[in-house]
């Protein structure tokens, strides 16, 4: 169980019967009364964000997640296939369960898949990958106005700003978390 103290950021409780995560959190000290922890939590279901406050007496099981690494097969219509490496069992997710991840992930690209009570429900992509530009504009030298960047749309499908000397067929490094342009490969 954890207590109000271990409340962090990323934190993984079971709540109310479901995974969340801890998005945001508060330790409140009124100066009259009780403290209090307000929290901000996302479902890792649903994806339903909510705000809840806890007493500092108050105590939270953890959630029984399981992740495990897999490696993504391909996409079939609104069904995303992943592999187990080890046992080469398949599983697939929807396409809503995964909806910012799957604009970065490519096929072969090996993924962290959670499990909460043997059901996959989302995944985590590594911090960076690479993708082709399918298209962008050609950019014009001495074109600064724009602020040095310019739209590119990636193999996955994935649009991102660039610096202008980035062409269509180059290789791009992307930060998935913050879905932002990092180098050329």
């Amino acid at each position: 169980m954890y207590s109000m103290n271990d409340i962090r950021r990323g934190l993984k409780i079971e709540f109310k019967g479901d995974p969340y995560e801890v998005i945001e959190f508060l330790h409140v000290k009124p100066g009259k009364g009780q403290a209090f922890v307000r929290t901000k939590l996302k479902n890792l279901i649903t994806g339903a964000v909510l705000e809840h406050t806890f007493r500092t007496s108050d105590k939270i099981p953890p959630a029984s997640l399981e992740e495990k690494e897999m490696q993504f097969l391909y996409r079939d219509g609104e069904q995303y296939y992943f592999m187990d490496m080890e046992t080469y069992d398949q599983i697939f997710l929807l396409a809503d369960q995964i909806e910012y991840e799957r604009q970065f992930l490519k096929e072969n690209t090996i993924v962290k898949v959670l499990f909460y009570k043997g059901k996959p429900i989302s995944i985590e992509l590594p911090k960076h990958v690479e993708l082709q530009v399918v298209e962008t504009e050609p950019g014009v030298k001495g074109d600064t106005v724009s602020g040095g960047s310019k739209p590119a749309v990636l193999e996955t499908g994935a649009t991102i700003q660039v610096p202008l000397f980035i062409n269509e067929g180059d290789v791009v490094k992307v930060d998935t978390r913050t879905g932002e342009y990092l180098e050329r490969v």
